[in-house]
């Protein structure tokens, strides 16, 4: 079963993204480094609730 999580800016805080996740096998919060439109540059991305 997949959830849906939403992916915020580690600078600007923004909502940028959206992801999925199985919440049974990974229980840390998922973290990738993506591209900010708002910052214009890649910026670490972390799950927010």
């Amino acid at each position: 079963m997949r959830d849906h999580v939403m992916l915020s800016c580690g600078e600007c805080k923004r909502r940028n993204y959206t992801a999925t996740r199985n919440k049974k096998k990974q229980t840390a919060r998922l973290e990738v480094k993506k591209y900010c439109k708002f910052c214009r540059r890649h910026t670490v991305h972390r799950e927010v609730k």
